[in-house]
């Protein structure tokens, strides 16, 4: 927690302090109190006393009141100034490390989980803090100075007193040990929730085509209902904390005036002066222990808070402390332009210690077509996810423009790659916003995306939207076709104006003709540009330069089409899967 604290700007530190000098203020004139209200008591029973000195007395203890008031206003203000710039620092920080993640760090953490890492967790800690700074810097200092304040005047009551609070720290201590392992378990029982409710939306088209909303509502229920008795037995457990304290103060109250009427019993009638001073202590020492007490039921509502901040800010620490495996390099140029090179290059995911590609060796000159054929699961897509640097090679290089991939900066390896994604993705906004997502050295005219959507075959549907490139997308791209998705999509790649396009598997949302004009306008406008293209269709790849057959993540043939007909029975097989021999022979 205190590591996370260190994150607040110079502006929060400097109302933190503050807000801890307005608390030590409230404090003062807090227990300034008690002291007024002795010496009220001796002047009521005085004889001789006047009304003007009572007067006087009242008005001091109503001016205290009223600076305890508005020193209170000012510091829950601050305070509020403080826990909210803490959680801006903090999901800021939070964004920016998940922004660097890689893929591995991504599946380590998983999506559900970062999501409420960064709005419920934050939370959490920006409630503690709002609180913290009024209480936990109040409450322990003001039952020490009460404590000090009534430790002389009588042992005894002293004595009960400290047994009180001992056996309330106790109570605290029991709860807080039973109670914080199970705040984890809540913890990661709504990253559960979370990701059984963003898995239902995300595929809610499917769980209605085969009417499975029973199914999906029961493993709701299951892990909401897990969650429920968890939290109900968190919440029962600090229910108890409230009606003890409230039961300690009174009790204490009870006994302090029930052992004070004896000790003033105990001094002589005779001595009125004496009897009166010890009353006085009494009524004083009543209230001062009520405000250790005091101090302790607010400790109790920190308390309440502080089991989950642990937990959250364990939770937020493990991602802003996560080390990122890919580290960016220095390289910013290169003396060739749009070559790719894979030299003996194997790959296994971290989770898996099954390679997935095995000694993949290839290389594409500037302006050359190669593409990546294979079965489901022969590894196309994790073979461009290397090119384009989503992971490192677990062995080999990976060459771009003569040089290492690793030894490029983000930003110089990106200008250089324009990637369309299997699953096409759009973000909300319009398309404009889509096609010109990102950063990258091309510009950024709206001829230059009118140019983009045109290669990619939108224009077709675009032009007929009433608002043009101006027309709304929706989260996710809901409020287009899929093939209409995709072509925007490779229409934000194009306007980036790259050295080298990667189409993973790109085109098969495409209907025939729309891929072969596209595929035609691609080698006609961009014919020294580097195309790297996985696909399932022998049509989109055969007119391709070099040709790469993949079979369980080994290269079982590199050559033209006519040559893979002939030497690679692989690629023969999956040719005459969808191609008659006449269309083979064209």
């Amino acid at each position: 927690m205190i590591r996370l604290l260190k994150r607040m700007r110079k502006r929060e530190w400097t109302m933190a302090g503050l807000c801890v000098l307005l608390v030590l203020g409230q404090i003062y004139f807090d227990l300034r109190l008690p002291d007024y209200m002795s010496d009220l008591t001796v002047l009521i029973e005085t004889p001789g006393s006047t009304v003007a000195q009572i007067i006087n007395t009242g008005f001091q203890m109503l001016g205290c009141t009223l600076a305890s008031a508005v020193f209170s206003i000012a510091c829950g203000y601050l305070a509020s100034q403080v826990a909210a710039g803490l959680s801006y620092c903090l999901r800021e920080d939070v964004f920016n490390k998940v922004a660097d993640f890689g893929q591995e760090e991504m599946q380590r953490f998983s999506v559900p989980s970062l999501i409420t890492r960064n709005t419920n967790d934050i939370t959490q800690i920006q409630m503690l803090v709002a609180m913290g700074l009024q209480i936990i810097v109040r409450s322990p200092i003001m039952a020490v100075w009460a404590i000090v304040k009534i430790i002389g005047k009588s042992w005894t009551l002293s004595a009960i007193t400290a047994g009180f609070v001992a056996a309330l720290l106790a109570v605290m201590a029991f709860i807080i040990i039973i109670v914080l392992p199970r705040v984890r378990r809540v913890q990661r029982l709504t990253d559960n929730i979370n990701r059984i409710s963003r898995e239902n939306l995300t595929g809610i088209n499917v769980v209605h085509a085969y009417n499975a909303e029973d199914y999906q509502q029961k493993k709701f229920e299951k892990a909401s209902g897990i969650l429920m008795r968890t939290q109900l037995f968190n919440q029962r457990s600090f229910a108890l904390l409230l009606p003890s304290v409230t039961l300690s103060m009174n009790a204490l109250a009870l006994l302090i005036y029930w052992v004070g009427a004896y000790i003033v019993e105990q001094v002589p009638a005779a001595d009125m002066a004496s009897r009166i001073t010890s009353f006085s202590n009494i009524v004083v020492f009543g209230t001062y222990a009520t405000y250790v007490i005091m101090s302790i039921m607010f400790m109790v509502m920190v308390v309440m808070f502080l089991p989950a901040a642990q937990v959250s800010a364990g939770r937020i620490r493990e991602v802003l402390e996560a080390k990122v495996r890919m580290k960016e390099g220095a390289r910013t140029d290169a003396e060739e332009k749009g070559t790719v090179e894979f030299k003996d290059v194997s790959f296994s995911y971290p989770s898996s210690g099954k390679e997935v590609l095995e000694h993949i060796s290839f290389k594409v000159n500037r302006g050359e077509t190669i593409a990546f054929i294979g079965a489901t699961g022969s590894g196309k897509t994790t073979l461009v996810s290397l090119a384009a640097r989503f992971y490192d090679a677990t062995s080999g290089q990976v060459l771009i423009d003569g040089h290492d991939i690793r030894d490029y900066t983000y930003e110089a390896l990106y200008d250089r790659i324009g990637y369309v994604t299997q699953k096409a993705v759009l973000f909300a906004g319009n398309i404009r916003d889509n096609v010109l997502f990102g950063e990258s050295l091309a510009p950024r005219t709206d001829e230059d995306v009118k140019d983009a959507v045109r290669l990619a075959q939108a224009s077709e549907f675009v032009n007929k939207l009433p608002q043009g490139i101006d027309a709304p997308i929706t989260q996710g791209g809901t409020n287009v076709s899929g093939g209409q998705k995709q072509r925007l999509s490779i229409a934000r790649a194009l306007a980036r104006k790259p050295e080298i396009l990667i189409f993973d598997d790109s085109f098969s949302a495409l209907d025939y003709k729309t891929d072969a004009t596209l595929r035609k306008g691609l080698s006609e406008e961009l014919g020294d540009t580097t195309r790297m293209i996985v696909a399932q269709r022998i049509g989109t790849i055969r007119h391709a330069d070099k040709i790469v057959v993949l079979d369980e993540g080994k290269a079982v043939g590199v050559g033209t089409h006519e040559e893979l007909l002939k030497n690679c029975p692989v690629y023969r097989e999956i040719a005459m899967s969808q191609l008659s021999e006449e269309e083979l022979n064209a």
